[in-house]
This record gives C-alpha cells, sequence and structure tokens, in this order.
C-alpha cells in the first residue's frame, strides 16, 4: 500500500507537470518536478505541502475536464472517452493527496524534525506571499522572472522549501543564536551583494532604478523629507505587527552587521546603563525633525542624502567600535530609531516573551542577550526589558525552560513554534524580493 501510494504521488505530480508545459509554464513544470525532489527526501513536512499540492492539481484536472467537455458538447463532439481519461488523472492526483494524510503516509515521511505542522505552515505562508508579490507587482519581482521570464514559480517553491527546512533547523536548535546569526547574515550578504552588483552596471539586479540610501532611519526620515512615499513605512509597519520587533533580530539589513560586531567582540555582554537606550530618542528626534526642517527649508536632495549618509557612517562607526568592545548591539539598542519605533509599536503586536514563576535569577538568559533586556530588575518583573526584539535566543539558555513565548491561546511550546515559523516565513519572502 505505502509503494502504490507513492506511486501514485509521483504520477500525480508527473501528469500535472506534462499538463504545465503543454500550458507553456515553465516555471509551474519545473515546480512541479521539484516537488518530487521533496518526495525523495521523505522529510516529515513534505506530505503536508504534497498533500494539499496534489489536492489542489486534482481540483485544477476537473475544472479543466468540465471546461473542455463544455466545450466538445457545445461543438457536438463526443466527449466519454476525455471525461473518463480526465476523470482518471484527477483520481490519481487526489488520492496521492489523501495518501499523504493517511497513518501509512505519515510513517513513509519520517525524516527531519518533528516540528512538521510548523515547517508546512512556514513553506505555505512564504509561497503565498511570494506569489501574490509576483502577481501584483508591475515589473518581475523574482530574480527567476528577469533571467528566465516565466520561471517565479521555482524560486517560489525553492524559497519556501528553505523556509521549511531553516524552521525544523530553529525549532530543534538546543542554542537558537549562533543560526539566527548565520541566516540573518546571509540575507544582509545576498541584499548588499545585489545591491553592489547593481551599481556595478548590472541593472537587473535593482528593484525599480530609483537608489536610495539603504539605513533604517530612512524608513521613518526619507518620507518625511519627501512628504510622501510611504511604501517602506507601511511594510515596515506591517511586519511589526506580525511578528512584533522581531523586523530588528531577523530581517533588518543593517542589524545582521551590528549582531556580527558584537559577537566578534566580548564572548559575555557588557551590562551597561539603561539611561543609554534614551541615545534612540534623541536620534529619532533628529532624523525626522531633520528631515522636515530640511523639506521646509528647502535643503537640495542631494544634500539631504549626504546628511542622512554622514548619519549611516556615524552608524558603522558604532558598530566597529561600541558594540564590538561591550558585545552588546549598541548600533541597535541605542542609536538606531527605527529600532525605537519598533520597540514602542511592537507592543500591538500579541507575540510576547515571558519569564514563568520560579525564574532562580541565574543570569545565564542574560549572557547570551545582545538587546540587553534581562538585566535583574527584567527577571524581578517576569518580562523582558523595552530593548526586547523577540530574537529568542534567551529561550534556549534556561536550564529550567523558565523562559519562553507567549500568544493569547497558544502554549509557549506552541507559540515558539508559531513564531518561528512566521518569522522564518517572512525571511525567506525578504530574500526573495528585498532589493534596492
Amino acid at each position: 500500500m505505502t509503494t502504490a501510494g507513492v506511486l501514485l504521488q509521483v504520477l500525480g505530480l508527473l501528469l500535472f507537470a506534462a499538463h504545465s508545459l503543454r500550458q507553456g509554464d515553465p516555471g509551474l513544470t519545473a515546480s512541479s518536478l521539484a516537488l518530487i525532489g521533496l518526495l525523495a527526501s521523505r522529510q516529515g513536512f513534505a506530505r503536508l505541502v504534497l498533500g494539499p499540492a496534489l489536492l489542489a492539481m486534482g481540483l485544477a484536472f476537473a475544472v479543466v475536464a468540465r471546461d473542455m467537455a463544455l466545450f466538445r458538447l457545445a461543438a457536438g463532439l463526443p466527449s466519454v472517452r476525455l471525461l473518463a481519461i480526465m476523470a482518471g488523472v484527477t483520481a490519481v492526483c487526489a488520492a496521492g493527496g489523501l495518501f499523504a494524510f493517511s497513518a501509512r503516509g505519515a510513517a513513509f515521511y519520517r525524516r527531519g524534525s518533528q516540528a512538521t505542522a510548523a515547517q508546512a505552515a512556514a513553506f505555505w505562508l512564504a509561497a503565498g506571499v511570494l506569489a501574490l508579490a509576483r502577481a501584483k507587482a508591475p515589473q518581475p519581482i523574482l530574480l527567476a522572472d528577469r533571467f528566465f521570464p516565466g520561471w517565479g514559480l521555482l524560486e517560489i517553491t525553492v524559497l519556501a522549501g528553505y523556509a521549511a527546512w531553516l524552521t525544523g533547523r530553529m525549532l530543534d536548535a538546543p542554542r537558537t543564536g549562533p543560526l539566527r546569526s548565520r541566516y540573518w547574515a546571509a540575507f544582509s550578504l545576498v541584499f548588499f551583494g545585489q545591491l553592489a552588483l547593481g551599481l556595478a552596471g548590472e541593472t537587473i539586479f535593482l528593484m525599480t532604478g530609483a537608489l536610495h540610501l539603504p539605513v533604517p532611519a530612512l524608513i521613518a526620515a526619507g518620507p518625511a523629507y519627501r512628504g510622501g512615499g510611504y511604501f517602506m513605512p507601511i511594510l515596515y509597519l506591517a511586519t511589526v505587527l506580525l511578528v512584533g520587533p522581531g523586523w530588528c533580530s531577523h530581517l533588518c539589513y543593517i542589524g545582521a552587521a551590528d549582531d556580527a560586531c558584537a559577537r566578534l567582540g566580548r564572548k559575555t555582554p557588557k551590562p551597561l546603563s539603561a539611561r543609554l537606550g534614551w541615545w534612540r530618542l534623541a536620534t529619532l528626534l533628529l532624523t525626522v525633525g531633520g528631515a522636515v526642517g530640511m523639506r521646509l527649508l528647502g535643503v537640495p536632495t542631494l544634500t539631504a542624502v549626504w546628511a542622512a549618509a554622514i548619519f549611516g557612517l556615524a552608524g558603522l562607526v558604532v558598530m566597529a567600535t561600541a558594540s564590538r568592545a561591550t558585545g552588546v548591539m549598541v548600533h541597535c539598542t541605542m542609536y538606531c530609531p527605527i529600532g525605537l519605533v519598533g520597540n514602542v509599536l511592537g507592543k500591538l503586536s500579541p507575540w510576547r516573551i515571558r519569564i514563568a514563576a520560579g525564574c532562580d535569577g541565574c543570569g545565564r538568559c542574560a549572557r547570551v542577550c545582545r538587546y540587553l533586556a534581562l538585566g535583574r530588575a527584567d527577571l524581578d518583573r517576569g518580562r523582558p526589558g523595552s530593548t526586547c526584539t523577540l530574537c529568542g535566543d534567551c529561550v534556549g539558555a534556561c536550564p529550567g525552560s523558565r523562559i519562553g513565548f507567549r500568544f493569547p491561546g497558544l502554549s509557549p511550546a506552541a507559540a515558539r513554534q508559531a513564531f518561528f515559523a512566521l518569522v522564518v516565513a517572512l525571511h525567506a519572502v525578504f530574500l526573495g524580493v528585498a532589493r534596492m
């Protein structure tokens, strides 16, 4: 029975790939074939991807069969043989999809992480958002479509598979900090690598060709100076609503550099005065107020760009000196104004990290927190301080499992799985579309 079920899945994917090729959709053809590779991996989450996918393929075949039958009937042509063939094709896909949800299917797909539902959720979320962005963008938004028109669905499938795999790695890792730093740094390198290639003349790597400085403070200061152009603020606020201040520890293209500098410095973060955090309020007032002032005074755009560049370069100096010397992400916690916006508006998101009763104050969580959010006073209150970015590094560091994610209606374990599935899926989406 297991062999028959697997063969039905393979046959269904091959039939749909052939149908997509006949329809002139190379991306969908390649995606269908790529799912055979996912099947061969026997990863636990694969059945929650292949099951819905094959059922959707069966439905697509049923719709095609209906349309073709109606056409032949209207033309006075026989349609019984056609319906019989299409019914068989639809049944193959449906049977293969149902096999994925059976006990034998669960036994076949038994490799990899145990967090299969979270991995599948990350896959479908990343795939859905990328497919929507691809459909709605006025120009090819994915690199695959730019280099090979029509192949964007293959890139979506690969990025969605990456999101599922990385979600499993994060949820299985006893300490998530090192892995988070690596995939965060990889995103930053891809982002700035594409920018460098675009500036070198390979304009295919640029999103629109309308360059702006990659300084997070300009998310707020840019529209304040221009008096318009609210795409980035809206995107940022939408992300904050979804994952709270998690943007600052998983998705920011600049924050990865501050994280690297802090980790290259002291192994254990050096305690710093909480009063230093007020510097972020000062930089927020400086950047937004300065941008509004320059607009009202009619300051030329080139002058405003130089002011923004100086602010960004000063931030890099902060990273290379203060962050490295202290082991604390000084740029993110004390300099970046958007970090303050994320911490404040992040309260609108339901995601939280809380410290349960029974914490003995051992301080191991504080020794992995690069955001200075777990001082003695914070542990006594039972919640991280205002600079917490939901990075989650502290959760694995607590020997008594007293620290955990919280979300209304979910257990701490389920909340942790849901949060990482969401934030990793967004990471995969940003990896695919975040370019200048």
